[in-house]
């Protein structure tokens, strides 16, 4: 049986950067990168904004350049799925019949979007935005006249898509099935600006709307139609209700996890010598009081590829990164700092107006994240604050004209 030092299941951006921190690291064994694409592994969060927008072409996407893996001596295996792991005998089995043996799994598989289950979801016209065949996809649906886009899913991927569609001149609908997009990482005040400056764009925004099914003709959609019984035409609907983390043959295997596949401090699954990282692991989160969770984020996928790496390579350290995220929609570039969870209370810094001001959100007293709109200077002297555990004067805090490191 063909074995390998590490096997790195998953090909996005913290399989791409564990192989790249082993060899960084001093890692001399063999390394073999699977893969269900069949791209070398590349950048997403610019696939639902520039890529789609043609500001980028995909070369400029990869992570790095195909001929930087073979110069590493990593190995692909890409347009490849994992469907079966045994532990014991430490051996993959693929979707076409081979298998490979390993010393150490790392599994940075990331999710699968969630699919819709209503009527309609298996009609063509239906995409997620994932992968570059998704937005590929897409687009040449758009160069061939397709105009009317309903986006369903007001979270940051569907809010994304519609700013790049609507720059794009198409007509714009966007449905959301709670009373407020970004309702379940952000505070009202947030979800408000963004609204606002959707529908300014001239996007249909709709909050508080359930979805009963997709109508067609049988073979393409044709409309969304409501729970009021309403349907809104549409030659293209995009799902952007989240996505399910990819951890099948492991839990299989026997990990323990339901909601991601649950690691320790150091990454490690509850089976021997398998890691798992990125989007489909679920950790105690230093800076969401110790809740067991995932952290859908590049910097997530990255830091923690670096301290599996690191591990692997004998200098075993605990996973403590700092988690911030970012999005950019329309000419707004929204950076976020730690994870607002359980917070009671808000502070606006600068006035939302002028599309230039801060969200900081407190817990008993405690700074705990901010979410900054065009706002540099706030979120990178505002990320000390959530580190230091700050405790600031709420009057001081709110005054856009104090800088935020004057309060450690």
């Amino acid at each position: 049986m063909e074995t390998t030092d590490v096997v790195i299941v998953g090909a996005g951006h913290g399989g791409a950067q564990c192989a790249i921190a082993l060899r960084q690291n001093g890692f001399t064994g063999t390394i073999t990168v699977v893969g269900r694409e069949p791209e070398y592994p590349y950048e997403r969060p610019p696939l639902s904004k520039e890529y789609f927008a043609r500001e980028k072409t995909f070369d400029r996407l990869y992570i790095r350049p195909p001929t930087f893996w073979a110069e590493k001596e990593i190995t692909f295996k890409l347009s490849t799925e994992v469907t079966k792991v045994d532990a014991k005998a430490k051996e993959l089995t693929f979707s076409n019949g081979t298998t490979l043996g390993y010393g150490k799994l790392v599994w940075a598989t990331g999710g699968d979007p969630r699919r819709l289950s209503c009527s309609g979801a298996e009609l063509a016209g239906v995409h997620a935005v994932r992968t570059r065949e998704d937005c590929d996809t897409l687009m040449a649906e758009v160069d061939a006249g397709t105009k009317n886009i309903v986006v369903i899913g007001g979270g940051y991927i569907g809010l994304e898509a519609a700013a790049v569609l609507s720059k794009l001149k198409l007509n714009v609908t966007l449905l959301e099935a709670l009373p407020r997009v970004l309702a379940r990482v952000a505070g009202e005040e947030l979800s408000e600006f963004y609204q606002k400056e959707h529908r300014d764009h001239g996007v249909d925004l709709r909050t508080g709307v359930a979805v009963d099914c997709l109508v067609g003709d049988g073979h393409r959609v044709t409309g969304v139609q409501l729970a009021d019984g309403e349907v809104v035409p549409a030659e293209a609907v995009i799902v952007g209700i989240g996505i399910v983390p990819a951890i099948g043959p492991l839990i299989s295997a026997g990990a323990s996890g339901a909601n991601g596949v649950d690691v320790d401090e150091f990454c490690r699954t509850s089976l021997p010598d398998i890691y798992a990282i990125g989007d489909c692991a679920a950790f105690a989160c230093e800076y969401a009081g110790g809740t067991v969770m995932r952290v859908e984020s590049v910097q997530n996928a990255n830091d923690m590829a670096t301290c599996v790496a690191k591990a692997i390579c004998g200098d075993e350290k605990a996973y403590k990164a700092f988690p911030w995220f970012w999005s950019n929609q329309y000419d707004l570039r929204l950076q976020t700092a730690g994870i607002n969870m359980g917070f009671d209370k808000t502070v606006i810094r600068g006035e939302p107006d002028s599309r230039s001001f801060s969200v900081v959100y407190l817990k008993e007293g405690r700074v705990v994240a901010l979410d900054c709109v065009n706002a540099v200077k706030d979120y990178v002297q505002g990320r000390k604050l959530v580190e230091a555990g700050a405790t600031p004067d709420v009057a001081v805090l709110a005054d856009a004209g104090t800088p935020l490191k004057e309060l450690l």
